[in-house]
């Protein structure tokens, strides 16, 4: 059973000793995955469920970390194994931040929700939202981008997985597949239900868009 799901980004620039005195540009995107993270620990799941890309042979659980010191500074995650990838060592340092010590797995693939799990999806948007992004200016990148907010605003499984996902590699954005397993995950395991939803950013700093959603069950509160 699903109790709970969150959407965050993992630019690795959402760790403030990597990127120090870009507040301005992304408190706000840190402040909403600080709040989404902790409604997932909140939420009374006996295990949370980072799904992210990366080359993960197999999922793994609490004892897989992983580094970012690739990126300039040796900030570590999770647990002392570091075989996760940046994606997923992202979310794990979001959990660590939000003090959640209870068990965890990560995947790449299509995970294994049973029990009572929350999910944190970790996805990047467009990376071509404007002349200074990575993928310089690319007109489909907005609607890309707003196609995504629309379904997870809407809480909206079957929109996610209808995502276009070579559209979302050609504009640099890696979380299409992710998104497509909570839209499976959550078609499955809902039954057809309806999904309270809830945006808590949707923009393009530094001209990569980047979405954070709450998705609950109905009936159940954040």
């Amino acid at each position: 059973m699903i109790v709970a799901a969150a959407v965050c980004p993992h630019p690795p620039l959402l760790v403030p000793e990597i990127a120090p005195g870009t507040d301005a540009e992304l408190g706000g995107l840190r402040a909403a995955c600080r709040a989404a993270v902790a409604g997932l620990v909140a939420s009374g799941a006996g295990r949370i469920l980072v799904i992210g890309a990366g080359g993960l042979a197999h999922d793994v659980d609490e004892h897989a970390g992983g580094s970012l010191a690739g990126f300039g500074v040796d900030v570590r995650a999770g647990g002392d194994d570091l075989v996760l990838p940046p994606s997923l060592t992202i979310g794990a340092w979001l959990l660590d931040a939000a003090g959640w010590s209870g068990p965890r797995t990560y995947s790449t693939g299509a995970p294994d929700t049973s029990g009572d799990v929350a999910l944190l999806v970790m996805a990047d948007g467009s990376n071509g939202r404007s002349e200074k992004a990575p993928g310089f200016l690319d007109e489909r990148a907005e609607p890309f981008d707003a196609a995504i907010a629309r379904a997870l605003a809407d809480g909206d499984p079957a929109a996610l997985v209808a995502l276009d996902a070579d559209l979302g590699a050609a504009l640099g954005s890696t979380g299409v597949p992710a998104l497509q397993n909570l839209g499976h995950a959550v078609g499955a395991t809902t039954k057809g239900a309806t999904v309270a939803a809830r945006v808590l950013f949707d923009g393009a700093p530094l001209g990569v868009g980047y979405v954070v959603a709450e998705w609950l069950p109905t009936g159940r509160t954040a």
